[in-house]
């Protein structure tokens, strides 16, 4: 489902990361992580075409992504749901809109929208703050909203970029199990984290980031 092959990134000269090699199977769940400034995010843009490497190939599904023209790029951004730690949700309108927003672009009907959303906010419990806005949600409230917007069109990839940096144990429970569950039904999820308490007795792959490649695979 997700491959890259020799792929190196560098900015003004540095390495971020040199010639990684990795593949995630359809419907797994993996982790990666590393010490802060290892390269997850950047290899995570990557992956969704936010960047492009300087050498090497990355395939997602069946998109040839280090390939892609830009016109090409939204279309595969369909296929992929993304949860960013710092939120990214648009504070003037409601929750209920920003979980619509992605089903609206790729038009879906009013009615179709409404029953998506409103499945999908049951699924996080947070049906009751529908008509709400982002700031009066707490962090952990906000990181559900944001995991509802990734999974509302049913993504064949889902990917995680430090997703519980900011939440307490409780809140990182409730993510962590929402993930497990998308997963069951054949989404193929990425996590980046730091976080060992979120893969340890997982029984999950785990690769290791270091010095601009993945320095060692094990299972969590």
């Amino acid at each position: 489902m997700i491959m890259l092959s020799d792929v190196t990134k560098s900015y003004e000269k540095e390495y971020i990361l040199k010639n990684l090699s990795f593949t995630i199977g359809k419907g797994e769940l993996t982790f990666i992580t590393g010490p802060s400034g290892a390269g997850k995010s950047t290899l995570l843009k990557l992956i969704y075409c936010s960047e492009r490497p300087d050498s090497g190939h990355i395939v997602v599904g069946d998109w040839p992504v280090t390939k892609l023209k830009q016109k090409a790029i939204p279309y595969l951004r369909r296929s992929i749901g993304i949860v960013f730690q710092d939120f990214k949700l648009l504070n003037n309108l409601t929750i209920f809109e920003n979980v619509a927003l992605a089903l609206r672009i790729n038009g879906m009907s009013t009615a179709e929208v409404k029953e998506h959303v409103n499945s999908i906010l049951r699924e996080v419990k947070l049906t009751h703050k529908s008509k709400i806005y982002p700031l009066q949600l707490s962090g952990g409230e906000q990181q559900r909203v944001v995991v509802a917007r990734a999974i509302v069109t049913k993504p064949a990839v889902l990917l995680a970029d430090e997703p519980t940096g900011n939440l307490d144990a409780g809140n990182t429970e409730v993510i962590m199990n929402l993930f497990s569950e998308i997963n069951t039904r054949g989404t193929t999820v990425l996590i980046a984290t730091h976080n060992e308490w979120l893969y340890q007795g997982s029984g999950r792959r785990v690769f290791h980031l270091k010095d601009h490649h993945i320095d060692k695979e094990f299972i969590g």
